[in-house]
């Protein structure tokens, strides 16, 4: 089992096909994405994924951006494959996105889950997150 980085030039359709299914199994109804269309110069984007024998079985993500308050991340579409959680992996895959952001100096990184991803509530838990005492506010401006 491997941590990586990905970066556009790794991208192929085979692990285009594979991230696409495991995000399935995060947001099966969410329209995605192609990863060349996020992983640009333009989008401060940091996409890690852990392989297992040739296979993608959990990918992580963190934008980094700059406002008055500083420097931050936001974690976003953390998942394992079903058939590999309570190995570790997810945790293995936020740690580095922590490593990431300290190398760039981030003050604070953020992540949303929802209040009956008990797995995820532990695992950020355990990573020392702590709850803010705040809400988050959606506005959708471009359906899918």
């Amino acid at each position: 089992m491997r941590i990586e980085i990905l970066y556009k030039t790794d991208i192929t359709s085979t692990i285009q096909d594979q991230v696409s299914e495991l995000f399935k199994q995060l947001s099966p109804n969410k329209k995605q994405l192609k990863l060349v269309e996020i992983l640009t110069q333009e989008n401060p984007i940091t996409i890690v994924y852990c392989i297992e024998q040739d296979k993608i079985v959990g990918i992580a993500s963190m934008c980094t951006y700059k406002v008055i308050s500083g420097n931050k991340g936001w974690v976003e579409d953390v998942v394992v494959d079903l058939n590999f959680r309570e190995k570790g992996i997810g945790r293995k895959l936020v740690a580095k996105l922590l490593e990431v952001g300290k190398e760039k100096g981030l003050s604070e990184i953020l992540l949303f889950t929802e209040d009956e991803r008990k797995s995820a509530i532990n695992l950020y838990k355990g990573l020392e997150f702590k709850q803010k005492n705040s809400r988050i506010y959606m506005k959708i401006s471009n359906p899918y």
